[in-house]
């Protein structure tokens, strides 16, 4: 697919968030894909801010990112952290360069132990209001161009007005309330996967994207399908997923 092609995919899915039962979740996820393939990078996550204005995780390219990404929120700190109260894009830090990593000494060791060797943190943010933080994550030496930047900060505040624009909401606090229930909601999908790598013996990545893959395809919304299996009330026999090597 041609870089024409994938930002046509994401103005499509931008375009698709006015509609009454966009999928918030999903977007994002599909989000962090398109981060990945049009800017060259190794993960993506994408933080959100709840009601409390506390930041959560809501997308990421992979597991060991989310669990990357889990820890800085833990520790309060990271480049992520900052770009969020700060508003501003915070880019090509060198992981092991000591001087760059100062700040943030327990990120800075937990992200060089996932094998990434500099990050970038995007706000994403419309007139003044920042709602989140989109995290770029590279496994080879070299900063992003400008032109990828700029890119980057582009894609973070498409994000930003498909989130804010949904449902047309007026009011901030109805506004955080509908990130409130994708924060929830993401909750059960996380157990969800878990239930699923355990049933059929797969990483956790590999469950999620099988389960992904089939609520797009049957036009089911993630958290509905999601709390479906939670509760039981879902067969996932009728998911297709890979088959899981034999245990030695």
């Amino acid at each position: 697919m041609t870089r024409e092609q994938q930002l046509t995919d994401i103005f499509v899915e931008v375009a698709d968030s006015l509609i009454d039962d966009f999928d918030l979740i999903d977007f994002l996820q599909q989000l962090s894909v398109h981060c990945m393939e049009l800017l060259d990078v190794a993960a993506v996550g994408i933080l959100l801010a709840d009601q409390h204005e506390h930041l959560q995780v809501l997308a990421a390219s992979d597991e060991h990112t989310r669990i990357l990404e889990l820890f800085t929120l833990q520790h309060d700190e990271g480049p992520c952290v900052d770009s969020y109260r700060s508003a501003t894009a915070i880019t090509n830090v060198d992981l092991h360069d000591p001087h760059a990593t100062a700040p943030w000494p327990a990120f800075a060791q937990a992200a060089r132990a996932t094998g990434f060797v500099s990050t970038n943190a995007i706000p994403m943010r419309l007139r003044g209001q920042v709602i989140g933080v989109l995290g770029l994550f590279q496994t080879t030496t070299g900063p992003l161009s400008p032109e990828h930047i700029r890119l980057a900060q582009a894609l973070a505040d498409m994000a930003t007005i498909s989130i804010l624009q949904q449902r047309t909401l007026a009011a901030s606090e109805l506004e955080r309330g509908q990130l409130q229930y994708a924060l929830n909601s993401r909750i059960v999908l996380e157990q969800v996967k878990g239930i699923l790598a355990e049933r059929w013996h797969l990483s956790l990545d590999e469950a999620f994207a099988a389960f992904r893959s089939y609520a797009r395809s049957n036009n089911h919304q993630l958290a509905a399908l999601g709390l479906r299996i939670s509760d039981g009330d879902f067969d996932t026999d009728l998911i297709p997923h890979p088959t899981a090597p034999p245990r030695h």
